[in-house]
């Protein structure tokens, strides 16, 4: 790996980075791979990077019809946590916040992940009950996770309004200090080196058209830039799986819905963790450049749009004054909107599929982000043996048709 000094930094600066190391290649596409990854987003190159590391496979091919992290990577609001309820969520989310607090080493990528704690505010006596039970079902998982009184979830966050009187009043609150953020595009950035080093190919503005079969097995990809054999394909396409998958005949119990976030104008620091509420439903915290990060859930609606309603903007910005009226004031600086795909127990999809060969990672919702190492980690896995992780196996695809779902729908109720 090539490395700079500082006199050398300055000259590459004054002189536009014109002898500056390009961080991954840009190949062209062989005519066959021993795998194809669908999808350039942190989870599908995290996937090639874990499948060349531990698995042995450089034979890869990463195929991206935009640029990386141009989908749900790069339009997320970057939060970490594991504290789901059920014993397989627990133990998917935690395997990835451990790899998260070590992943900027593994990688020689600052990924920026800053353990700054996360707090979910209960504001009625439903919500009392649902955190403590979260509480109580994280600590036998192993998972950290604690109850806080008002007083004191107002001195983790000192912006928190706790007046009795207040519209939404805050009744206590549930904190994983483990939780906190990452930088979204600089964990694509060093997964995208870390596999390119390894020999995976990465290739940008490259669509797949089709997934050619032979039978009951895949064989290869079409994409706008010609054919690709591969006898193992990975579909990591968040927010098109649906349209993707149909490619191969294989549908997909997933519905899209937008998904908004906004930022403010930089300010000094002033919100010190992550603060969310499922009752008014609205989360925020602050990035490392001062923009407090809002957002909410998603649209009512399905689309394939980036754009979202503008009425959930306002009501998103409602909500987060209900809770910390002291930025009335603040300007809001940008939005934008991503494309959630959304199973119906709110649970992923990391599994085979019918067809030999084809495997999907999907079904995300708004959690994806915070699950990107563990998800890449346990689909490598399932992608080079040919069998789930054991943290992975039960999410499959079967069991929509079984009954055995992972219904997290409460712990997922805001989008984060």
């Amino acid at each position: 790996m090539q490395r700079y000094s500082i006199v050398s930094i300055a000259r590459n600066a004054l002189t536009g980075h014109r002898n500056w190391q390009r961080a991954w290649r840009s190949p062209e596409p062989k005519p066959s791979y021993d795998a194809v990854i669908i999808g350039g987003g942190g989870h599908g190159l995290g996937t090639a990077y874990y499948l060349a590391k531990e698995h042995g496979l450089t034979n890869i091919a990463v195929l991206e019809k935009g640029w990386l992290g141009g989908g749900n990577t790069g339009r997320n609001t970057t939060i970490i946590r594991s504290n789901y309820l059920y014993d397989e969520s627990a133990a998917l989310y935690d395997h990835a916040v451990k790899l998260w607090e070590g992943l900027s080493q593994e990688l020689n990528y600052n990924t920026m992940y800053s353990p700054r704690g996360v707090m979910m505010l209960a504001h009625n006596v439903h919500d009392v009950q649902v955190f403590k039970r979260h509480i109580y079902a994280n600590r036998l998982n192993g998972v950290d996770n604690e109850w806080l009184t008002p007083e004191q979830a107002k001195a983790y966050c000192p912006p928190l309004d706790i007046r009795r009187d207040a519209r939404y009043p805050v009744m206590g609150a549930a904190l994983q200090r483990r939780g906190g953020t990452a930088r979204h595009d600089a964990v694509a950035w060093g997964y995208a080196r870390g596999a390119d080093a390894l020999g995976v190919d990465i290739i940008q503005n490259c669509e797949v058209t089709g997934i050619r079969r032979d039978g009951d097995k895949v064989i290869g990809v079409e994409t706008m830039r010609g054919y690709i054999q591969a006898p193992k394909v990975g579909v990591v396409a968040a927010g098109n799986t649906t349209v993707v998958m149909d490619m191969a005949g294989v549908r997909m119990p997933l519905e899209s819905y937008p998904l908004q976030a906004l930022v403010s104008e930089p300010v000094k620091p002033v919100f010190p963790c992550v603060v969310m509420s499922n009752t008014v439903h609205a989360y925020i915290s602050q990035s490392d450049k001062g923009e407090l990060v809002i957002g909410a859930g998603t649209d009512q609606f399905t689309s394939y749009s980036q754009r979202g309603g503008f009425h959930i903007i306002e009501h998103t910005l409602e909500a987060i004054l209900e809770l910390f009226p002291v930025f009335s004031r603040m300007r809001m600086l940008r939005q934008w909107g991503g494309i959630v795909d959304v199973t119906p127990d709110r649970s992923p999809i990391l599994a085979k599929t019918p067809v030999r060969g084809l495997y999907v990672n999907c079904g995300w919702g708004t959690g994806g982000f915070k699950a990107t190492p563990g998800s890449a980690h346990t689909f490598a896995h399932t992608i080079a043996r040919d069998e789930p992780h054991p943290i992975n196996a039960p999410f499959t695809l079967e069991r929509f048709r079984t009954g055995r779902l992972i219904d997290e729908a409460a712990a997922a109720a805001v989008a984060h």
